[in-house]
């Protein structure tokens, strides 16, 4: 400190001192952070957000009763496997919630069918957990190959169909942005993909492909899961 003060000149004013300070400040204020204002979205396209929400809201409350079914059994039956069913269990619950509270700030009335995803999904869980663990860690191969791939679908419509919605800047200039609703979307749908597509390998690691029989195991769940995703998209 005393060095500093050495430095300044014996000739320089405070009044100059404070204007150099002012200065600096000046320097290092962050940037105004700039105004966008984004376009409404077609028809079409708030047609295609609301069955977005509606369809994964619907898809991860199945996982999260899939889980629980599984759970119930596992836990009494293979006791070692009781916290790992736990962690996949919590993130789909995450997951879950995220969407409810999706389809509540854009009120997205959920699926008319919600009391049937749920029990089915729960016997689901259940039912290939008391054949065996492998065919209970089948079942979760199944269900997360097919919402990967819904989930990726879905990214790529969101990437190519909402290209024309125009934004301009405070200077009235045309610019590519995302809105926070779209980018929020993306990304909440890139992360539950990517833990999805976790619990797949964590299944494959767990001895999935064991199970007897696998193929028509996993078939069956990935027709069941696919039909699920269709009649949820529209009812």
């Amino acid at each position: 400190m005393s060095s500093v003060i050495k430095s300044i000149p014996k000739s320089a004013k405070f009044s100059t001192l404070s204007q150099l300070r002012q200065q600096v400040q000046e320097v290092i204020k962050p940037l105004p952070q700039p105004e966008y204002k984004f376009g409404s979205f077609s028809k079409e396209q708030n047609a295609f957000l609301d069955r977005v929400i509606r369809v994964d809201q619907a898809g991860e409350l199945g996982a999260d009763y899939i889980y629980a079914g599984q759970h119930f059994v596992l836990s009494r039956t293979e006791p070692q496997l009781k916290s790992l069913i736990q962690h996949m269990w919590d993130q789909e619950i995450y997951h879950r919630s995220t969407f409810n509270q999706l389809q509540a700030q854009r009120r997205v009335r959920p699926s008319l069918l919600t009391p049937i995803w749920k029990i089915g999904a729960f016997t689901m869980g259940a039912a290939t957990a008391l054949i065996s663990k492998e065919a209970a860690m089948a079942c979760t191969v199944a269900v997360e190959t097919v919402i990967g791939g819904h989930y990726n679908d879905q990214l790529r419509i969101l990437e190519n169909k909402f290209n024309d919605i125009k934004v301009t800047n405070s200077n009235q200039e045309q610019v590519k942005i995302l809105s926070n609703e779209l980018q929020t979307l993306k990304d909440t749908i890139k992360t539950f993909r990517d833990d999805e597509l976790e619990h797949l390998d964590t299944a494959i690691e767990h001895d999935a492909e064991s199970a007897v029989p696998y193929w028509l195991i996993t078939e069956i769940i990935k027709l069941t899961c696919r039909v699920a995703i269709f009649t949820a998209e529209r009812v």
